[in-house]
């Protein structure tokens, strides 16, 4: 059977768990050699464990997304791993408290903008340095149906991912006569540990964001995301550029 990634390097941000970690162990079964980064040590290392047994390829770069510098050597982690970058993956991400613009403190607002959206920039930026020299490469940006819609997290996530999806689409058009395609997905309800982020819930917030739950499917998966995230990196969508395409059960179709 051919391989969707054979010679292709990849970055995972957020590799440590979720999504994440099923992007990378997909994307390494499929031939990619995966640079998988993430804040929290342990669980990477776990995960670049799993990848290597499995007899595929992958190196971890522990990285602080909003910290320049953590981007700037995680790119460079690829290009001294393994010789080059195909493909990046802003996947990293933080859920807020559910707070309306009302309740919102600057510090929560700061934070979510920061770890949600400027960490996308940061990595796009790093990578186009080399994706503009090749004349080739694949961003694929992991958003969220709270990027699409109102109701389905606090002001601060809502614009965080609002953001995401303006810079997909913009990043998209500026490259696409360089080779570079930019895309993204808006997951739904999936079962990962964001929830772990979420400090001090909004109870007016939740309250009435909760309106719309019933509308939701059962929780998808993280590796029902990998699939989707696997087929927009691979060349089999070479003309699929500046997208969003929600993988959400249907949550959104309402």
């Amino acid at each position: 059977m051919v391989q969707q990634l054979a010679g292709k390097v990849a970055i995972i941000t957020g590799a440590g768990s979720g999504m994440g970690k099923s992007m990378a162990e997909l994307f390494a079964n499929e031939g990619a050699r995966v640079v998988a980064a993430d804040i929290n040590e342990d669980r990477l290392n776990e995960v670049v464990k799993e990848i290597k047994d499995a007899g595929n390829d992958a190196v971890a770069a522990v990285t602080n997304v909003t910290k320049e510098a953590d981007v700037v050597a995680m790119v460079q982690t690829a290009v001294d791993s393994f010789g080059r970058l195909d493909i990046l993956v802003n996947n990293a991400g933080i859920m807020d408290n559910m707070a309306p613009v009302g309740t919102l403190t600057n510090e929560l607002w700061d934070r979510v903008m920061t770890v949600n959206t400027t960490s996308v920039m940061l990595a796009t930026r790093e990578a186009l340095k080399l994706f503009t020299k090749q004349k080739s490469g694949v961003i694929l940006n992991i958003a969220s149906v709270g990027g699409i819609g109102g109701g389905r997290a606090g002001a601060a996530y809502t614009a965080s991912k609002h953001a995401v999806v303006g810079l997909t689409k913009n990043t998209a058009y500026m490259y696409e006569n360089m080779g570079i395609r930019t895309n993204a997905i808006a997951p739904g309800g999936i079962k990962t540990n964001i929830a772990e982020s979420m400090k001090g819930i909004d109870k007016e917030g939740m309250q009435r964001q909760s309106v719309g739950m019933p509308l939701s499917p059962e929780p998808g998966t993280g590796d029902e995301i990998a699939q989707t995230a696997l087929f927009l990196c691979s060349d089999a969508s070479s003309y699929v550029n500046g997208t969003v395409v929600p993988v959400d059960g249907g949550w959104t179709s309402y």
